[in-house]
């Protein structure tokens, strides 16, 4: 199965924020004093890598949810001037 743009982009999304989550509990528990002052810094910068990729695809749906909408909602208004054009020329030709 082949997934569309926007399933990909919240599949991405749903992916990242687990193992931010992931990482965030296993920081606070297991590692929170294992971890050297180098370790801690890119333990905690990949965290906080994870969560921003997890912030912009959410970013990136909603923008193109905005755009699919304002398409929608142009074509929508296109169907509907043209029935009534139609509708017009049927009272005007019968």
């Amino acid at each position: 199965m082949v997934l569309d743009n926007t399933r990909r982009r919240r599949w991405f999304g749903a992916v990242v924020l687990l193992g931010a989550r992931a990482m965030l509990v296993g920081g606070e528990t297991a590692l929170k004093d294992r971890l050297s002052a180098p370790g801690f810094l890119a333990y905690w910068l990949i965290c906080l890598a994870l969560t921003g990729m997890a912030i912009l695809a959410a970013f990136l749906d909603v923008r193109a949810l905005r755009e699919r909408t304002r398409q929608e909602q142009h074509d929508l208004l296109e169907n509907t001037l043209d029935e009534i054009k139609s509708e017009a020329k049927r009272r005007r030709e019968g």
